[in-house]
C-alpha cells in the first residue's frame, strides 16, 4: 500500500512582498493606491487587499468592484493572503501553533465564498496597453470583477497554479479603479488545489483565497513575454558554453505593427527586426557564445554565479516593453543506474541527499523565514529540497539559485491531484495549465533538477500525455520523472525511484540493509517519523500538561498527524524504552529523544553516502522525509517550526559534511565519504574503542585516499574482549600534518537491534529485539569549563573537558541574556559534542543581533552526564 493512501514572470518586475498587518480602523473614504502601470514595461504588485465573507457583504461582483463601494469595515490584508493567513493577521484568533487552538476555529466559516477587493488610481499611458495578471490559481475557484466587469468566471480561474492575464486596457479608468475576486471554498478531493495530507492538523479553510500575487503590467504596442535562456555546455571540458535566448513578442494591437527586439547577456548585445500581424505573437531567438563561462555548481561542488539576461522591445523607436531573467549556465542530466535514479550536474554524478519541504500551513510568505530555512539546510549539509505539491513563490527560487540548493519539484499524492480515474476535461485541463504556468515560471532556475508528475502514483496514459505536452509547451528542458514510486508509467517508463517506507521509526541499522527502504537506489521520501524537540521548542507550542502527556505513547497527540497512523508515538516510544530505558522523566524523555534522533538520522544520510560508490545495488539519492515543518509538529523535521535544531538536526549535519568519516552498523566497516570534486590524499582515520568507563579498548590507524565524489571504505571497527554492553568509538580523520579534519562518535550496543522484515507494513518495519543503550544512565558525571568570546552576530564557544570521565553529547545553546529564552535561529558550527579528558573543542553560533532582543548573548552549555554550565 502506498504512504497516506487511504486519502484519496513574463513581463519583468520585482513583486513586493506586504508586511502582515493587522486591520487599520475604518475610515470615511475608500482606502486606495496608486497600482496600475503609468509606462511600458513597468509592473505593479497590487498591494493590502480587503476582504469579507459572502455571507455579510450586499451585492455581487458587479457592485463591489466599483469604485466608491463602501468596504471600511472589511479586513485589511496583505498580497499574498489566504482567508485563514487573514484572519490570523487580524489576530481574530488566538495563538493557533499553540496547544488545541485551532480547533477552535468554525470551518463553518468557510463553507461559503470570500470576496477580495482592492481600490486603486491610475494614470495609464495614453495608447498604451494594460494587463492584469493572476499569478496562480485563486483556491480553490473564484471570479475576478474590474470596475464593475467581470473578467472571468469559476469556468477559467480555477486551480491552485494556472497563470492568467487580462487585457484590461479598455476598463481602465485614469483617476479611480476597483478591482474584487470571488474565492470559493476548497474541496482537496475535488479540486486540483493544495492540501496539507498528513503532514499537520489541516488549515480550517483548507486554503481557500489568494496565496500569490495580482499584479498590473503596463506595456506599448508589442509586449514580451515568457522570456527563458537555455545553456548548452560541452562536457567534460566546461571551457566555452552556448546560450539561446528566447522571447515572446505579441502584438497587442489589431494592424500590424513592425518592433525590434534587443538584449544583452555578459555584455554581449543583440537584437532582431519582427513584423507582427494583427494579434500575433512570434517568439524572437538569440543564439550567443560565451568562452570560459562561470560555471553554476550545487554548493558542496563549486560556486553560483548568476547571469542576467534582458531584453526590450521598441516599436517606431519608442520603448514598447522590457522582460529581464536571471540564469545560471549549468548541466543537468539524469539516467537509471542498476534501478535507480542517478542524476548529473555538469557530467559529475550527484547524490541526492535532501529533504522533503513544507511551506506554511496557511501559504504565508514570510521572505525572511524561508531564507533562515534554506541556510539553516545549507549549514546541514543537505543539497537537494524536493517540493511535494507546494510550489513556493519567486523568492525561494531565486535564493536556492545563490545558496546552490537543488531542487526538485512535482505534484502531491493522495488528493485530487491523483485521483485519475475522476479526471473531469476541466480537470484534464487545469492539469495541463497547472505543469505548464509552474514550468514556465522556474525554467530558468539553475537550482532546477527535475520535475515530478505524479508522486505516489504515476499518472495514466492520458494525463501522463496531458503533462509532457504541457511540459514541452513550456520547453522545459529538465528530467521529468513519472513518480516518487517505482510504478513505470508508459511513456516515460520506470522512475527510478522507490517509496517502500519507512515514515516511522526505525533503528540505526535498517539503513545499511538494501531490502526496502534501506540505502540502495533513489529513495524518494523516508525518515524515522518522531522529531521531540528541545525542552525549549516544546513550551512554545505546548503547555506543560501536554509534554508530559508526551511520555504516554499510547496516546493521540495533536500536534502529531490528523491521520491515525501517526497520531501517537507508540512504537517509537517502546523502542526508546526498550534501548535507552523508561524516562525517568519529561526532561529524561526528551533527554533521550535528542540521542535516539541524531543516532538514526545520522544513519541515514551516511548509510547512503558509505553504498554511493558500491558495485552492486549503489544508493543514488535519498529524501528524508521532511527537512521542516508547515505547523509545529512532533514528527517528520529536521528543523522545526521554531527554527530550532536538536537531535535530529546535528545527526544529519554530522553525516553530510563534506568530507567525512563515518561507521558502519551492518558490518563495522569504516568509510569515508567526499563530496568534493577533487581526491584528498595522505589522510588517516583513527578509530578508538572506549568501555563505558572510558577505559581504551582498542586503537587503530589506517591511510586512505578520499576518492572525488565518491565513497570509500577504510578497514574495519576492531571488535576487542571485554566491552561493556554499552560502549563508545570516536573516528577522526587527520591530514598529513596530522590535523583533524572530521570528528565522529559513536554509542553503540554489543546487543544488536533486529528487524523483522516480513512484517514490514508500508510505513515500518517492526523489530524484536533493541540494542542495549542503557548503560548510559549510569555514566559518571562528567565535567567542562567553557569560554566565549563574541563579535557582531558570531560567537565562540570552547568546551574543555577538565574532568576525568566523558562528557558526553554536551549542547551549546545561545540566550538572549542570562536566563533568557533560546535564540532562533541560530546556526551551529557543531551541537552536541563528546570530550574525552583533557579534550578541547570550538563551536561557532551566527545568529542575529536583533533576535537578542536588546540583550547580550549568553551562552549555555549542558550534557548528558554534565551539569550546566552558564558562560558569561
Amino acid at each position: 500500500m502506498s504512504r497516506r493512501s487511504r486519502w484519496l514572470a513574463a513581463v519583468v518586475g520585482l513583486s513586493l512582498v506586504i508586511p502582515l498587518v493587522p486591520a487599520t480602523s475604518a475610515v470615511a473614504q475608500e482606502d486606495t493606491t496608486t497600482a496600475a502601470p503609468g509606462q511600458a514595461g513597468e509592473v505593479r504588485t497590487i498591494p493590502d487587499w480587503r476582504m469579507q465573507t459572502s455571507r455579510s457583504v450586499t451585492g455581487g461582483g458587479d457592485a463591489i468592484s466599483r469604485p466608491g463601494f463602501n468596504d471600511v469595515n472589511w479586513l485589511k490584508v496583505p498580497a499574498r493572503s489566504t482567508v485563514m493567513a487573514g484572519l490570523i493577521a487580524n489576530r481574530k484568533y488566538p495563538d493557533l501553533n499553540h496547544s488545541t487552538n485551532m480547533k477552535q476555529v468554525n470551518s463553518a466559516d468557510f463553507a461559503v465564498p470570500w470576496w477580495y477587493r482592492k481600490g486603486f488610481t491610475a494614470d495609464p499611458v495614453p495608447g498604451g496597453h494594460t494587463f492584469l495578471k493572476l499569478n496562480g490559481g485563486i483556491l480553490s475557484r473564484g471570479e475576478v470583477w474590474l470596475n464593475g466587469t467581470k473578467l472571468a468566471g469559476t469556468d477559467k480561474v480555477i486551480g491552485a497554479y494556472p497563470i492568467r492575464e487580462f487585457d484590461v486596457t479598455n476598463l481602465i479608468r485614469k483617476g479611480d479603479n476597483a478591482i474584487a475576486l470571488r474565492a470559493d471554498s476548497v474541496d482537496p478531493k475535488r479540486d486540483l488545489t493544495i492540501h496539507f495530507i498528513d503532514w499537520a492538523q489541516f488549515p480550517p479553510d483548507r486554503n481557500q483565497g489568494m496565496f500569490r500575487d495580482v499584479t498590473l503590467a503596463g506595456s506599448g504596442a508589442v509586449a514580451l513575454r515568457n522570456l527563458r535562456v537555455d545553456s548548452d555546455l560541452p562536457l567534460p571540458s566546461l571551457t566555452s558554453a552556448t546560450v539561446t535566448v528566447k522571447v515572446d513578442a505579441r502584438n497587442n494591437t489589431d494592424r500590424p505593427q513592425s518592433a525590434e527586439v534587443s538584449g544583452t547577456v555578459d555584455g554581449q548585445s543583440f537584437r532582431q527586426q519582427l513584423s507582427l500581424g494583427a494579434k500575433e505573437t512570434r517568439t524572437a531567438t538569440f543564439t550567443l557564445k560565451l568562452d570560459k563561462p562561470r560555471v553554476w555548481w550545487p554548493f558542496q561542488m563549486g560556486e553560483q554565479p548568476l547571469y542576467e539576461a534582458s531584453v526590450s522591445a521598441t516599436v517606431g523607436g519608442s520603448p514598447s516593453d522590457a522582460a529581464k531573467t536571471t540564469f545560471g549556465i549549468r548541466e543537468i542530466d539524469s539516467k537509471l543506474l542498476q534501478g535507480g535514479r542517478q542524476f548529473f550536474v555538469n557530467g559529475q554524478p550527484f547524490l541526492v541527499r535532501g529533504g522533503g519541504w513544507a511551506s506554511d500551513l496557511f501559504l504565508r510568505t514570510d521572505l525572511r523565514k524561508i531564507e533562515d530555512q534554506l541556510k539553516l539546510t545549507k549549514a546541514m549539509g543537505m543539497n537537494t529540497i524536493r517540493l511535494e505539491g507546494k510550489p513556493e513563490n519567486d523568492e525561494f527560487y531565486d535564493m536556492a539559485d545563490r545558496m546552490g540548493i537543488m531542487l526538485l519539484t512535482g505534484w502531491e499524492c493522495c488528493s485530487k491531484w491523483e485521483s485519475y480515474d475522476t479526471f473531469t476535461a476541466e480537470d484534464n485541463r487545469v492539469a495541463g495549465e497547472s505543469a505548464e504556468s509552474e514550468a514556465r515560471r522556474i525554467r530558468n532556475h539553475p537550482s532546477m533538477i527535475g520535475f515530478l508528475i505524479g508522486s505516489d502514483f504515476a499518472p495514466p496514459a492520458a494525463q501522463e500525455k496531458i503533462y509532457l505536452d504541457a511540459l514541452r509547451r513550456a520547453e522545459w528542458n529538465l528530467p521529468v520523472i513519472s513518480s516518487a514510486k517505482a510504478l513505470a508509467s508508459p511513456q516515460l517508463g520506470s522512475p527510478g525511484m522507490k517509496m517502500e517506507g519507512p515514515y516511522w521509526w526505525v533503528p540505526p541499522n535498517y539503513w545499511y540493509n538494501k531490502q526496502k527502504g534501506g540505502a540502495s537506489g533513489f529513495a524518494s521520501e523516508i525518515g524515522p517519523g518522531p522529531t521531540i524537540p528541545e525542552l525549549d521548542s516544546l513550551r512554545k507550542f505546548l503547555p506543560p500538561n501536554e509534554i508530559d502527556a508526551l511520555r504516554d505513547y499510547n496516546a493521540k497527540h495533536y500536534h502529531l498527524a490528523p491521520s491515525d497512523t501517526f497520531s501517537k508515538l507508540s512504537f517509537w516510544g517502546t523502542a526508546l524504552d526498550g534501548r535507552y530505558g523508561k524516562p525517568t522523566s519529561t526532561e529524561d524523555l526528551v533527554r533521550k529523544a535528542q540521542l535516539a534522533n541524531y543516532e538514526v538520522n545520522r544513519a541515514q544520510l551516511e548509510a547512503f553516502g558509505r553504498n554511493w560508490s558500491d558495485a552492486d545495488k549503489p544508493s543514488t539519492g535519498v529524501i528524508y522525509w521532511m527537512l521542516n515543518s508547515a505547523w509545529p509538529t512532533l514528527y517528520w523535521n529536521l528543523i522545526d517550526h521554531n527554527l530550532a535544531t536538536g537531535g535530529s538536526y546535528f545527526g544529519a549535519k554530522t553525516a553530510m559534511r563534506p568530507l567525512h568519516v563515518q561507521y558502519s552498523y551492518d558490518d563495522n566497516s569504516l568509510a569515508v565519504v567526499n563530496t568534493g570534486l577533487r581526491d584528498v590524499s595522505g589522510l588517516s582515520v583513527q578509530a578508538t574503542v572506549f568501555n563505558l568507563d572510558g577505559t581504551q579498548k582498542a586503537d587503530i590507524s589506517q591511510p586512505v585516499t578520499a576518492k572525488a565524489n565518491a565513497s570509500v571504505r577504510a578497514g574495519a571497527l576492531p571488535q576487542p574482549g571485554g566491552l561493556s554492553s554499552t560502549y563508545f568509538v570516536r573516528l577522526l580523520l587527520k591530514d598529513a600534518s596530522g590535523k583533524v579534519v572530521d570528528r565522529n562518535v559513536y554509542w553503540l550496543s554489543t546487543k544488536a537491534d533486529k528487524l523483522n522484515y516480513a512484517g514490514s507494513t508500508w510505513y515500518h518495519t517492526p523489530q524484536t529485539e533493541y540494542a542495549d543503550l542503557k548503560g548510559l544512565n549510569n555514566l559518571p558525571q562528567g565535567s567542562v569549563t567553557a569560554t566565549a568570546q563574541t563579535t557582531a552576530g558570531s560567537t565562540k564557544v570552547t568546551i574543555t573537558n577538565n574532568g576525568d570521565k566523558v562528557a558526553f553529547f554536551v549542547r551549546v545553546s545561545l540566550r538572549a541574556g542570562a536566563g533568557g529564552p533560546e535564540v532562533h535561529p541560530t546556526t551551529w558550527s557543531d551541537n552536541y559534542v563528546t570530550l574525552w579528558p583533557g579534550e578541547s573543542t570550538t563551536v561557532t553560533a551566527d545568529y542575529r543581533l536583533s533576535d537578542l532582543g536588546g540583550k547580550p548573548p549568553h551562552v549555555q552549555v549542558s550534557g548528558h552526564n554534565v551539569p550546566k554550565v552558564e558562560v558569561r
